[in-house]
């Protein structure tokens, strides 16, 4: 798709640094709604008779700071394209020294040459965006407590049992204040999901695979994005590290691996999910053995379940049927 003005946008939590590709332009804006409008105002002004259809406005994803301009974007009908820092580091090469103006014409730059191939971002619905907000947040708790439950293991082995009861309170106290609020954003998320029946729905069918636990059903629904966001299963294990890809080049042919390019929290959560399985799931239980009996790689065998996994989350969504044990039904 070829667009007639691109303009790249450089977000910090309070300015947007913008450049305008077709008069090669730039101009700072306020991260706010009446900022927004003043951008899109100077764009219109600086890009000559195009058609709003025919902008596109580019930015990386920066959480917060990114989400409400991507929100009025949406709301006027802008089309415009979320990146990852990834994507634009990788396409820039190695580069010295860094700047907001430079870096709001990298992502025009950048926006040009892949305009063809580029489709514009379209926004989750706005229970997928609250359910995403309140993941990360429990996600930054769940890190803080593991971190005060780590520190009060060290205080245990370095100070004596008499000196020990003041951090012992103080610690105790923070991680029972910590549970109760994960507890609250699991709660608040719960809730948010009953509201959705959709989403609902595709919940109560990823939980039907054994060895999927409600947590790892409500990530995999929020990553998905309602499963919209991934066409094949195949896809989204790349996005978790969990597809293995060749490693060779030449004559030189090293082992088939996993990308460290991941998503660290749904690959974890899978991982358990595949070491309940083999525990529990019958199945799984005898695929594992067999492998592991024949000699395989323990961690491939295991990367195979966690791929399994993946493959029947999406195949029960597709055919919107609950998962269905047919090793119980066997001879």
């Amino acid at each position: 798709m070829n667009f007639k003005s691109i303009i790249g946008i450089d977000i910090s939590k309070s300015t947007l640094d913008a450049y305008l590709k077709i008069n090669h332009s730039h101009a700072t804006f306020s991260n706010n709604e009446k900022g927004y409008l003043e951008l899109v105002e100077w764009v219109m002004e600086n890009s000559g008779l195009v058609l709003a259809k025919e902008l596109l406005f580019g930015f990386e994803s920066t959480g917060i700071y990114s989400s409400q301009i991507a929100s009025f974007l949406e709301r006027y009908g802008l089309p415009f394209y979320i990146m990852s820092g990834l994507e634009l580091k990788r396409s820039l090469g190695i580069r010295r020294g860094k700047s907001d103006k430079a870096d709001s014409k990298d992502i025009a730059e950048y926006l040009y040459e892949k305009q063809e191939k580029i489709t514009p971002t379209v926004l989750p619905s706005q229970t997928i965006l609250s359910l995403k907000k309140l993941l990360s947040y429990r996600e930054r708790l769940v890190k803080e407590r593991a971190a005060f439950k780590t520190r009060l293991k060290e205080y245990d082995s370095v100070i004596p049992e008499n000196g020990m009861k003041v951090y012992q309170s103080s610690h105790e106290t923070v991680i029972a204040c910590l549970n109760e609020q994960i507890k609250t954003i699991e709660n608040e998320m719960e809730q948010l999901l009953k509201k959705d029946s959709f989403l609902t729905e595709q919940y109560n069918l990823i939980n039907s695979i054994k060895g999927v636990g409600p947590q790892t059903a409500l990530t995999l629904i929020i990553l998905t994005e309602g499963f919209s966001r991934f066409s094949t299963w195949r896809k989204f294990a790349s996005y978790a590290g969990t597809a293995p890809f060749p490693n060779q080049s030449g004559t030189f042919k090293g082992k088939t691996k996993t990308s460290q390019l991941a998503n660290k929290r749904i690959k974890s959560l899978l991982t358990m999910c595949a070491s309940t399985s083999i525990q529990y799931n019958t199945e799984m239980k005898k695929y594992y053995e067999r492998r592991v009996n024949e000699g395989k790689n323990k961690m491939s065998t295991l990367n195979i379940i966690r791929n399994k996994i993946i493959a029947r989350a999406f195949a029960v969504i597709n055919r919107n049927s609950s998962y269905v044990d047919t090793f119980k039904y066997a001879a």
